[in-house]
């Protein structure tokens, strides 16, 4: 009978061995998957990152852009204008060498007539102004002819002294016209150059934005690719997760019932409570005793954060928020740094993280009670200062980082279970 029993014992051990060793072996295969995930994050991460910067230098090198278009739309105004003014003084300086022609005529029509004169005066000899006024019947006559003849004589000078004034005054008019000629010319040509040195630094920065558009489009697609590699981790998981359920459901019901169904693993309730010092309806209790909350879901700035931060000194217990078991322990030195995953009976996974490195002191596939010690705080991977990261998440567990609130992925709020 001895023998026989002891046989039964023996094959329960062994069955029980084989049982935790698959247990462990698909809890490292869900640990294999869980890094690999946190690093595609990370990856993800570090990719969004990129692209907001090259999105931002973008939209700077694009503001660039409107404000040349801008600049060079104002000079060809400027040119446009100055065309303008080109054109119309190029018309009055053709109309002012139309005038000095007209004049010059005029002056060389009356220099002729003035010029027989004389000439017809000089053949005649002095007498001829003498025979003029000594023909005079009267002395009235005499006066009326010494006036005549000077009046003649002042008529023609006043009037070659007026057409040379006024072809004076035409070239006067048409150099100071050839002059802003001259100045709107090169101030035409100054715009034309800026214009098209404009255009040239334009073509650059739109050259620059389409680079800017192909390395965005890039990041998306390596964003893209590396979600869509997280989805299948995830469904990996979810098939990890549901041999390593089954394993443990036939290890549990080979056990021996001895604390109401939760095993400690060796270990005894040492402490980690609620403000209340129990659990309430939700079934979760704080994972740490003491400091503060620094972080409730979302950070000082107002991005979301998913998870709740307890400024908390390096060394400080971390307890179990509930009871379950191990799914995987990792020591990072990114990401979530020194970090614990337990999966609860609810369907809730509870993630504490960046803890003190090589603190975690239970192991994948280890059933926990709620209160048990499962490792210290610390400030390991993505940290700023020591706290700890305490995160719930529900099925399917999938995390995003474009999350702006509870509910945009699996992560749900801590402090509806406390």
């Amino acid at each position: 009978m001895k023998k026989t029993y002891s046989k039964i014992l023996g094959g329960l051990i062994v069955v029980i061995l084989f049982l935790q060793f698959n247990v462990m072996v698909y809890a490292n295969e869900i640990t294999d998957l869980q890094n690999q995930q946190a690093s595609n994050e990370e990856k993800i991460q570090d990719a969004e990152n990129q692209k907001e910067q090259v999105t931002q230098e973008k939209s700077d090198v694009q503001q660039q852009v409107d404000e040349l278009n801008s600049q060079i739309a104002n000079y060809e105004s400027q040119i446009g204008n100055l065309e303008y003014k080109i054109n119309d003084l190029n018309t009055q300086i053709t109309e002012a060498e139309n005038k000095i022609n007209e004049k010059q005529e005029n002056y060389d029509k009356q220099q002729k007539l003035l010029e027989k004169r004389l000439v017809i005066t000089y053949e005649s000899g002095e007498t001829s102004f003498l025979d003029v006024l000594l023909s005079s019947e009267s002395l009235t006559d005499l006066i009326s002819n010494y006036y005549l003849v000077s009046q003649i004589a002042e008529a023609d000078m006043n009037l070659m002294e007026s057409i040379e004034n006024e072809k004076k005054e035409i070239e006067e008019a048409k150099t100071t016209l050839e002059q802003n000629k001259q100045e709107l010319d090169n101030s035409k040509a100054e715009k034309e150059n800026m214009s098209q040195q404009l255009q040239i630094a334009k073509n650059e920065k739109s050259q620059y934005v389409s680079q800017l558009s192909q390395e965005e489009q890039d990041l998306q697609e390596e964003i893209d690719q590396l979600t869509q590699d997280n989805q299948k981790i995830l469904n990996d998981i979810r098939v990890a997760q549901e041999k390593y359920r089954k394993q443990l459901e036939e290890l549990a019901n080979k056990q021996p019932s001895n604390s109401g169904g939760s095993s400690s693993g060796g270990s005894s309730f040492s402490g980690g409570s609620s403000s209340s010092g129990t659990s309430n309806a939700g079934g979760f209790i704080r994972p740490v005793n003491g400091g503060t909350v620094t972080c409730n879901g979302r950070y000082s700035s107002g991005k979301f954060h998913g998870a709740i931060d307890y400024g908390i000194s390096v060394g400080t217990p971390v307890y179990a928020a509930a009871d379950g078991v191990v799914l995987t322990t990792n020591n990072l030195t990114t990401s979530y740094g020194t970090y614990v995953v337990i999966q609860h009976a609810n369907g809730l996974q509870t993630w504490y993280a960046h803890g003190t490195p090589g603190s975690i002191c239970v192991s994948p596939g280890e059933s926990v009670v709620q209160g048990q010690m499962i490792m210290k705080s610390g400030n390991s991977g993505n940290s700023s200062g020591a706290h700890l990261h305490f995160e719930v998440r529900k099925a399917p567990y999938t995390y995003s980082y474009s999350a702006t609130k509870y509910g945009d992925d699996c992560r749900v709020d801590p402090n509806l279970y406390f």
